[in-house]
């Protein structure tokens, strides 16, 4: 009995390695089936609703004249998305690294964390074509300062809001656990709370990241130096070219995504299984 028995569980852990990988590749095709099925679909219906109600290009081009026109501009395009990424970078380092330190200091130090969080608040209210045109005018026109300062609140918000919760979530198990260490608060920081609060500061990481985009994008509509996105939509719409003015949106699109995707792929790497999904 105990040889059949060996035998059943070896062949069981066989066809689980056996079964194992196309399981796992079958779980991804479907979380990125649907979406992408989605959106296939809602490009054969704005294709086919442009075309049929012949709607004029300067009210909304087709997708074959938008790709078309990101062809034709695709090296203009890239260029301008390198200038906006540089830009969505910095301000997003920035933002991330004075988020992370002040919701560390406002849980060492809760008096601070209650005056904190209303200015973060009020950040979080300010609208961004509100913000942007006041800082372009306290700088030089040559000058990217404003757009990545722009870019580093934007991203210095959720950075703070989840970081700052994740720290201040201390259970009473360990909390009682480290008093009968004598463990200093220091040690508690390190030990208990930064491991305890890394899922949430990829969550805010992930916000982060897509506001950082819309951010340096938007910062670019309101004067300064003309070589990013933003001032190729509106260049493009001054123009009349509105099939590159939508060329220029959807290299934007991009960008996002491949922020988004950085920040998933970082958080994969530091967590692991732990990671959140991309779906």
């Amino acid at each position: 009995m105990s040889a059949t028995g060996a035998s059943t569980r070896a062949g069981a852990r066989s066809a689980a390695r056996r079964g194992g990988p196309p399981n796992r590749a079958g779980a991804v095709a479907a979380r990125v089936a649907p979406p992408v099925l989605f959106g296939v679909l809602f490009l054969g219906v704005w294709q086919l609703f442009v075309r049929a109600a012949d709607i004029r290009s300067f009210v909304l081009p087709a997708p074959s004249d938008i790709w078309s026109a990101a062809l034709d501009n695709s090296s203009a395009i890239a260029k301008a998305a390198g200038t906006s990424g540089l830009n969505a970078l910095v301000g997003l380092v920035l933002g991330v690294v004075l988020g992370v330190l002040l919701a560390a200091l406002a849980t060492r130090v809760p008096v601070l964390g209650g005056a904190i969080a209303p200015l973060v608040a009020a950040l979080a209210a300010m609208p961004i074509v509100a913000l942007a045109p006041l800082l372009n005018n306290m700088y030089s026109p040559l000058s990217s300062l404003p757009r990545r300062e722009v870019v580093a609140i934007s991203a210095f918000v959720p950075v703070f809001v989840n970081v700052y919760r994740g720290l201040a979530r201390l259970t009473p198990v360990h909390r009682e656990l480290m008093r009968s260490y004598a463990a200093s608060s220091t040690a508690v920081l390190r030990t208990v709370r930064v491991p305890g609060a890394l899922p949430h500061f990829f969550t805010g990481l992930r916000v982060a990241s897509s506001l950082a985009v819309i951010a340096a994008v938007v910062s670019e509509y309101f004067g300064g130096l003309q070589n990013g996105l933003g001032s190729r939509i509106t260049s493009s719409v001054g123009a009349t070219d509105y099939p590159s003015a939508w060329a220029s949106v959807l290299g934007a699109v991009v960008l996002g995504l491949l922020f988004y995707l950085g920040a998933a792929l970082l958080e994969y790497l530091a967590l692991g299984r732990r990671a959140a999904p991309l779906t």
